[in-house]
């Protein structure tokens, strides 16, 4: 990856979206500005975002997006879905790649067989779990492969 920051690349990006007249992609990315403006100003008006909390903030846009899939598919509002998902997909794509189930699957694992049998809870295995996936993963999918892990 070049030394173009996230922030850089996304603003890059909405250029050419406003260009191409692209409403969903422009409105995606002025959102992802939006967030980044917000962080800064909550860290310190002086302060650049590091690399990490660039990536911190798309990944928490991306969580509001799948939780707000989630919600509007149960609600049967299928058209609300589909923009989200769309806005999730297009912020997606400056996330580093995720790790398949599979490969969570053996990191989980991995640090079952580390603990002592009587550590083995699913809040210990989170908890050592989460800094080795952090922003590779979602949360939720290593959650569920814990607990079925652990309920064997």
């Amino acid at each position: 990856m070049s030394s173009v920051t996230i922030k850089e690349q996304i603003s890059q990006d909405l250029k050419e979206a406003m260009k191409a007249r692209e409403q969903v992609k422009v409105d995606t990315l002025r959102s992802a500005l939006s967030a980044m403006k917000y962080k800064e100003n909550e860290v310190g008006k002086e302060k650049v975002l590091s690399n990490e909390e660039e990536l911190a903030v798309i990944q928490k846009q991306v969580k509001q997006r799948n939780d707000s899939i989630a919600e509007f598919t149960k609600a049967g509002r299928q058209e609300l879905a589909d923009k989200e998902i769309l806005e999730r997909d297009i912020l997606i794509k400056y996330l580093p790649a995720q790790k398949s189930p599979d490969e969570i699957k053996a990191i989980v694992q991995g640090i079952i067989d580390g603990l002592p049998v009587e550590g083995r809870s699913a809040g210990a295995v989170m908890k050592a779990v989460m800094p080795k996936v952090k922003g590779l993963a979602d949360g939720n999918v290593v959650k569920q492969i814990v607990s079925d892990l652990l309920g064997q």
